[in-house]
């Protein structure tokens, strides 16, 4: 197959040949039914939009950027995982999602910890994809960069998220706004959060290094 940029699929990083359009198709599918069913009804309409901005944002750049910079099918398989973990978020807001308290039931914990599963979830996640970018599309001399990148990538946008959560609380109704940062009363929950996606992140170029040295 002939990737949409029209450059041959040998000419490209070892990163696996790019998504055929059929399988972005049913993937797309998927997610979309999975998304509409948790957009409705949700638990605080507000928190549920303002959680959605950067989804909107996000999806509409993979689209726009398909044909110029196409990625793996692990990649956009991984992304939309990470967008259905937040879907299930943004619906119930995070402190108070179903899952997360059956884990504080089951573990003894003392809050809702779905928050802290998917801050970790995008370390995990989203740092392959992020890798796929830069060894496929920058080029760089040496593979190490392109770890370099996706860490300090994730690095970079879990700090600009938790910044655009302070913003946006500044500007919402108290109510919305606590649902909305769900910090459930720890003072360092944004610390903990980029921390755990740090974490994540580790752990996820110690499996892309490995599995790549196997191959």
């Amino acid at each position: 197959m002939t990737p949409p940029n029209g450059e041959e699929e040998n000419t490209l990083p070892q990163v696996g040949p790019v998504a055929p359009r059929r399988f972005l198709l049913h993937l797309a599918l998927v997610y979309g039914l999975f998304w509409l069913a948790l957009a409705i009804s949700p638990n605080n309409r507000v928190d549920w939009l303002v959680e959605n901005l950067l989804v909107f944002a996000g999806v509409a750049l993979l689209a726009g950027t398909y044909r110029r910079l196409p990625l793996s099918r692990a990649s956009y398989l991984l992304i939309a995982i990470f967008l259905a973990l937040h879907a299930v978020g943004a619906h119930y807001t995070y402190s108070e999602t179903p899952f997360g308290d059956q884990l504080q039931s089951s573990l003894g914990l003392g809050r809702n910890h779905y928050d802290r599963l998917v801050h970790f979830s995008f370390g995990v996640l989203m740092t392959y994809p992020l890798f796929d970018i830069a060894l496929r599309h920058a080029r760089p001399a040496a593979p190490w960069w392109a770890y370099l990148f996706a860490f300090l990538a994730i690095l970079a946008c879990s700090g600009a998220y938790e910044i655009i959560e302070w913003l946006a609380a500044l500007v919402l109704d108290p109510q919305d706004a606590l649902a909305f940062l769900g910090t459930q009363g720890d003072v360092f929950d944004a610390q903990k959060d980029a921390a755990l996606a740090l974490l994540g992140s580790l752990i996820a170029l110690v499996v892309t290094i490995g599995a790549r040295a196997r191959s």
